[in-house]
């Protein structure tokens, strides 16, 4: 039986630092790598108004086909939309990500584009309130704010460009055709209480209970376990479909 390689690729505004709170959680033989999506950290960014073809060469040599995928929120939503463009991984798990971000009973078109815009006029304040949305769901926001506000600082390591154009793929990102035809497994976890999820869009996914878009601030020992057991069934499995 050979031991899962992890991909992990975070979200919207946040580097690879999100995943240091999973160290020391993964279970024995796990191989868990963050990378880092184009613009974050010390990563070159994209040129102005990228392709998704632009962005997947530049990830290319991050994203090997003998490794499972972890996309949380955008990170889940790009991984996806790039199995357009690079080999299939073993498998792919999307953690508090589904199809779209937007629909008609959770976070709704007009109220990302109120997003954008307020972006627009203040982008690290804005980012600083997307931290705090993301927390909502935690079983103590509050709290699950302040480790990320300490985890992260005051402002996204990240520029305004590269955050603009995450933007504009989280509102026009609709991967359901690509999820249907996915020649890949895939598994989508999804937090009890995520705020940025739809009622719909949960119940499409396995729960995770108790925490909301953030289980790493809340649960790492649960999140990493469950990770890890797909994982692994994708890493040793040759057909099956997850």
């Amino acid at each position: 039986m050979s031991h899962p390689r992890l991909v992990l690729l975070s979200g919207w505004g946040i580097d690879q630092r999100i995943w240091q709170l999973l160290d020391g959680c993964w279970p024995s033989g796990i191989n868990a790598q963050p990378v880092e999506w184009p613009g974050y950290a010390d990563a070159p960014a994209l040129p102005t108004h990228p392709t998704l073809a632009q962005l997947a060469a530049s990830m290319a040599a991050s994203l090997p086909s003998d490794a499972v995928w972890v996309g949380w929120s955008l990170g889940g939503l790009l991984a996806t939309a790039l199995l357009d463009y690079l080999p299939a991984p073993k498998g792919l798990i999307l953690l508090s990500a589904g199809a779209t971000l937007c629909s008609e009973d959770g976070v709704r078109h007009a109220e990302l584009a109120s997003f954008q815009r307020a972006f627009r006029r203040d982008p690290d304040a804005t980012w600083r309130h997307f931290l705090r949305w993301q927390a909502q769901g935690e079983p103590n926001a509050r709290q699950a704010y302040q480790r990320l506000h300490a985890l992260l600082g005051d402002s996204p390591k990240a520029d305004h460009e590269t955050l603009s154009q995450g933007l504009d793929w989280l509102a026009t990102l609709n991967n359901q055709a690509r999820l249907a035809a996915a020649n890949c497994p895939i598994v989508t976890l999804t937090g009890e209480h995520d705020p940025l999820m739809s009622p719909g869009q949960r119940r499409a996914g396995e729960c995770l209970s108790g925490v909301g878009h953030c289980p790493m601030l809340s649960q790492p020992h649960a999140l990493t376990a469950e990770i890890s057991r797909h994982a692994a069934r994708m890493t040793n499995a040759r057909t099956e479909v997850v």
